[in-house]
């Protein structure tokens, strides 16, 4: 099944539904349109886009995600699926009644293939994990040690071949590119949790009372290298000061509709986080005790 990410950035217009399929209409281009269950991500971020209400009735009955960006055209709020399985009210009570210990065990999962994909991504760059490989294995339930922490201060400073690099969330530049594709990445990841009948909402290891999204804030962690890869491109090519516009949201888009082999099968981005989700689901049930976290 296609999976098709839109940014709408570039231009106003108008974005309507007829007949089942999504289309955007502008006044200097021919129309797009899209059917919308092939639609999976909505990313508007021009202030002169106007839609119907319902693009957002469909974008909800087709399990896509709608992101509506800020005037920095940094994502600021996202609206998901009410319903997004049909066993959603049991695979919530599994959720919910989780003991402490299977959610320590899945964050010791997700941290341990966060470090190896950090890792993998050095050694790719710069020609050097850090010690990161080793350190993945030193990982323990619930990560007690921080071994999160410990793996990012030896990975800022060499992903992007600069050591006075800092990570800073309302800094522009190569921030507010990172700051794009980690929100779109968090899209997608939620996505994929509440299609598989899950709350986004309810975390393994995040639990900041303002985070509406702790369990795709968990479940996302090892995909991040996949933005740190297409940052440390741009980066290279553009400098540390470059814009977040239509080219480098581009190259970050088109990473996440890239084509990944995992267990000797090509998959996309949006199949990896669905199987993952599968995998948690199926934890929290007692069916399996190892998420499925692949090396992508």
């Amino acid at each position: 099944m296609i999976e098709r990410l839109i940014d709408i950035s570039d231009a106003g217009g108008r974005v309507s539904v007829k007949h089942d399929q999504l289309t955007i209409a502008r006044e200097e281009s021919p129309p797009y349109s899209a059917p919308l269950d092939e639609v999976a991500v909505v990313v508007i971020s021009h202030p002169a886009v106007t839609l119907t209400q319902s693009v957002l009735s469909g974008l909800m009955a087709h399990g896509a995600v709608f992101v509506v960006c800020d005037e920095r055209k940094l994502p600021s709020g996202m609206m998901l699926p009410l319903e997004g399985h049909h066993l959603q009210g049991e695979r919530l009570e599994y959720q919910m009644n989780a003991s402490q210990p299977v959610r320590k065990r899945a964050w010791q999962q997700i941290v341990q293939a966060k470090i190896l994909a950090q890792g993998r991504l050095l050694s790719e760059l710069r020609g050097t994990d850090a010690g990161l490989l080793a350190l993945a294995n030193n990982v323990r339930s619930g990560d007690p040690d921080n071994l999160e922490g410990q793996a990012a201060r030896r990975y800022w400073p060499l992903i992007f071949g600069e050591v006075s690099f800092r990570r800073d969330n309302d800094l522009a530049g190569l921030n507010s590119v990172l700051n794009y594709g980690y929100s779109v990445l968090r899209a997608i990841v939620a996505r994929a949790i509440v299609a598989a009948g899950l709350h986004p909402s309810i975390g393994v290891h995040h639990h900041n009372r303002y985070d509406a999204y702790r369990l795709a804030d968990d479940l996302m962690e090892p995909f991040r290298p996949l933005v740190d890869r297409v940052a440390a491109a741009l980066a290279a090519q553009y400098g540390f000061d470059l814009d977040l516009d239509k080219d480098t949201k581009r190259a970050l888009l088109s990473a996440f509709m890239g084509r990944y082999v995992v267990d000797g099968e090509d998959r996309s981005l949006f199949e990896v986080a669905s199987r993952a989700a599968v995998s948690l689901v199926l934890v929290f049930q007692g069916r399996r005790k190892e998420l499925l976290l692949p090396e992508i």
